[in-house]
């Protein structure tokens, strides 16, 4: 056995378990483990300017590629609290980071030392585990099962605290004998997959929504596979998109009161069989449940049991792990043949598909200030198959959830469910970590960008290249937005005559260029719609040559409504709706010429 202090064998953990990207800052209580680092020299480290911004990059570069754990460091006291909002988002979107903090020695640990806090129980709430490590001699076995529950049945956080005592107290450590735990996934039964099938045999207008634990199990290839094979009509959840390629036959559009597409939710409405395979029935997703239930039977596939009748009960539900299910389903259905073959949905499949070229929203403004629709066709047009994005909460999002096009795994970047604002531009800075022959793209309003954007000078230093869309109306859009249920417009306006700017930008307050300037990035403002793709297009360059974030700020009218509504057949459009394929021109399906007649 070898003598070492615990945090040494910290290190040689994270560095068996494949944990090697960290994000934080140091201090006085966590400085062992960052000597041991330091020693070390194969854990690397990303210097964040603030330690929610940590746990944010540590969130993006998790979600970035499978089976990626990002990991928080921080001192004790302010730096664990500040981490809570980022296992919070990482939480409610079962995402596993591991948020490692400094604790006052164990001895004072009662008797209220300089900056220690009781972050073990302020954690508890969003995390898997929370622990303070009270013994050395056992910070190996809880970083072990700490791994194994953040890959187990739910992926989700974990944090532990080391007080700065235990983190120097040396132990007896054979790292070349140490083995990451198994983790614990359910898997559905065949007996499951058949019954499962016989509710599709059932069916005439089956549809699968795919949600985001179909990307925590590695899965979008089954599920592209289960659906080709059975014919049977994919729509995306927010957290799902890009499972299913945008562009592919049976993608039918997303759909929800939010972030969706006009056929998406045409398409649901006329679905008589719904099947979720890693999904939550989020609210923004299916609006008022009446709405939603009505005329259909519902199959609910989750791998965390109590996710199972939680917001209304399934006819029936299995708990199993995404890819485990899919995999039962994809054997169950090659087996089926003779009387008890699957029907031939490929007419029903055929009806989704057409519905793609119907009810568009226009996109192709000329007006001054910019419509934010213009911005999302000029995206379309500027970025490639290829491109990630990132994004987190606002009328930007939800615009760009209903504009802009998926086409593989992982390449929209979301905080769904927490949708903490700040967190696009760390999470992006995580994501192209992980990506760093990619191009990222994150794509906020002005308040997100406003929230965090310190974060940009962390990407100066490190040389860490993304684009930063920022389109900016000056206003708190989304909230604004449903203020208009109380007759007011209040304290929601971020304008302002800042005394030093001029042009048309100097009454939307803050300058943003200015500000990204100063923080060493690279910055351009647009003004003119018929600039935005030349933009884009400079601002890529700008990357490509000084490997540092690129902010491009898009001026918007002050104020639009973006569509949105209580339920899915009562969607409010503020704007108009596309009458030629000139209309939106960057659409996946070009509106036909029977849809523009009507």
């Amino acid at each position: 056995m070898t003598r070492m202090r615990a945090v040494d064998a910290v290190v040689l953990i994270l560095e068996k378990e494949g944990a090697t990207e960290t994000f934080g800052l140091p201090g006085a209580a966590i400085n062992p483990l960052y000597s041991a680092m330091k020693a070390h020299g194969g854990i690397n480290h990303t210097l964040a300017r603030h330690v929610e911004g940590a746990s944010h990059m540590a969130d993006g570069y998790t979600r970035a590629a499978a089976g990626n754990i990002g990991v928080c460091l921080g001192t004790s006291g302010p730096a664990g609290t500040d981490m809570i909002t980022g296992l919070y988002a990482a939480a409610a979107d079962s995402q596993p980071i591991l948020c490692v903090t400094g604790q006052a020695p164990v001895a004072v640990l009662d008797k209220e030392d300089f900056q220690a806090v009781d972050i073990a129980s302020i954690a508890k709430s969003v995390t898997k585990m929370a622990k303070t490590v009270l013994e050395a001699g056992q910070v190996p076995g809880v970083f072990q099962s700490a791994f194994q529950l953040m890959r187990s049945a739910r992926p989700g956080p974990v944090l532990i605290d080391l007080p700065l005592d235990v983190q120097q107290t040396e132990i007896d450590f054979d790292i070349d004998t140490y083995e990451p735990l198994v983790p614990s996934k359910p898997a559905a039964t065949s007996a499951q997959a058949d019954k499962i099938l016989d509710l599709i045999a059932a069916a005439k207008r089956p549809l699968i929504i795919a949600g985001g634990g179909i990307l925590n199990a590695d899965a979008a290839d089954r599920l592209v596979e289960f659906a080709e094979l059975t014919s049977i009509p994919v729509s995306p959840t927010l957290m799902g998109w890009g499972t299913i390629p945008d562009d592919h036959p049976l993608q039918a559009g997303m759909v929800g009161i939010q972030t969706h597409v006009r056929y998406g939710n045409a398409s649901f409405l006329e679905s008589d069989l719904v099947i979720g395979i890693g999904n939550r029935w989020a609210n923004r997703h299916t609006g008022d449940l009446e709405v939603y239930r009505r005329g259909r039977t519902f199959v609910h596939i989750d791998i965390e049991p109590t996710q199972i009748g939680r917001v209304f009960s399934p006819d029936y539900g299995v708990t199993s792990d995404a890819g485990a299910a899919l995999q039962a389903l994809i054997g169950a259905a090659r087996g089926r043949s003779g009387g008890s073959a699957l029907p031939d949905f490929t007419g029903w499949a055929g009806e989704c598909t057409d519905r793609k070229s119907t009810e568009h929203r226009k996109t192709n403004y000329t007006d001054m200030p910019i419509k934010p629709q213009r911005v999302y066709q000029e995206m379309n047009a500027a970025f490639a198959e290829d491109v990630t994005y990132v994004s987190t909460i606002g009328l930007s999002q939800i615009a760009g959830a209903q504009m802009l096009h998926v086409y593989r795994p992982r390449h929209w970047i979301n905080a769904g469910q927490a949708g903490p604002l700040g967190w696009t531009g760390p999470a992006a800075l995580g994501v192209a970590k992980a990506k760093p022959d990619e191009t990222v793209v994150a794509l906020s309003g002005d308040y997100d960008f406003q929230f965090m954007l310190e974060e940009l000078a962390v990407g100066a230093q490190h040389r860490i290249p993304y684009l930063h869309i920022v389109v900016n109306n000056s206003y708190l859009g989304l909230i604004r937005q449903s203020q208009r249920g109380f007759d007011m417009d209040f304290e929601v306006s971020l304008a302002f005559d800042n005394i030093n700017s001029s042009g048309g930008a100097a009454g939307y307050g803050v300058d943003h260029v200015s500000v990204a300037q100063g923080l060493g990035c690279k910055a351009l403002r647009v003004e003119d719609p018929e600039l935005i793709g030349e933009g884009l297009r400079v601002a890529k360059e700008l990357m490509d040559e000084h490997q540092v974030p690129v902010v491009v700020e898009v001026i918007l009218e002050r104020i639009t409504n973006i569509s949105m509504g209580t339920a899915l057949d009562a969607i409010n459009e503020f704007d108009v709706l596309a009458q030629t394929p000139a209309d939106a021109p960057t659409a996946l399906t070009p509106m036909s010429e029977l849809a523009a007649a009507k």
